[in-house]
């Protein structure tokens, strides 16, 4: 059995809460908010 996650293609772009460069698992949508893994947890709280 194939691990799907070990082919996922990660994109590089910017968080839009702390402005760093990070690496996302799916292609941005232009005009949309891209968030870290820190930022998003923070968002979902």
């Amino acid at each position: 059995m194939a691990d799907f996650r070990s082919e996922r293609t990660m994109h590089k772009t910017t968080c839009s809460g702390c402005k760093e460069e990070c690496e996302v698992p799916f292609k941005p949508t232009e005009g949309r908010d891209v968030f870290c893994r820190d930022c998003f947890s923070k968002q979902r709280r």
